[in-house]
């Protein structure tokens, strides 16, 4: 029973390849969402696309999940803000904490929530995830040219968040 055994290597492939990749997508998840159960879900839609799909992936399978991780972060948030409804009060926000060490990821997570999603894709592609700009512009179906200016706008931003938050953290350069 050929179909049974081709069945079950494709099970197992795709077992290692959750096993090994996971932690990966849903770090690169909660970069593009800024939130830790909305990645959760990205990943979850991402790695069944991918199981559906496995058969007939033609480039790397990590790379193929984390365009659907992306893709689907993209598409949640069209939804969303077809939804959405503008308040015409803002809530008040908690007074900022004197910076510590500790805290310089929670700063840099908040500056990242920040930029647009196809902006804030780019700088987790190329900066956290380390792809070159060419990986970066296939993955996200862009020109390289996008993912130069979208990593200089980016990380411009990013500087000028970081700097708002506590200049003593930059470099004259930066600022």
């Amino acid at each position: 029973m050929r179909g049974g055994w081709v069945s079950r290597e494709r099970e197992v492939a795709f077992t290692a390849f959750v096993q090994q990749h996971q932690a990966a997508l849903l770090r690169t998840a909660y970069l593009v969402t800024g939130q830790h159960a909305a990645a959760e879900g990205v990943v979850q839609a991402a790695l069944l696309k991918t199981y559906t799909h496995w058969d007939r992936i033609d480039v790397s399978p990590l790379a193929f999940a984390r365009r659907v991780v992306v893709n689907t972060h993209t598409s949640w948030r069209r939804l969303l803000s077809a939804t959405e409804r503008p308040v015409s009060d803002v809530p008040d926000r908690a007074a900022p904490r004197d910076p510590h060490p500790d805290d310089r990821k929670e700063e840099m997570m908040a500056a990242l929530r920040q930029l647009p999603p196809r902006m804030r894709a780019v700088v987790v592609l190329r900066f956290y995830e380390d792809l070159s700009e060419a990986e970066t512009a296939r993955l996200l179906g862009c020109s390289v040219g996008t993912v130069k200016t979208q990593s200089s706008r980016g990380l411009a931003r990013l500087r000028q968040s970081v700097a708002a938050l506590d200049p003593s953290h930059c470099t004259d350069r930066a600022r």
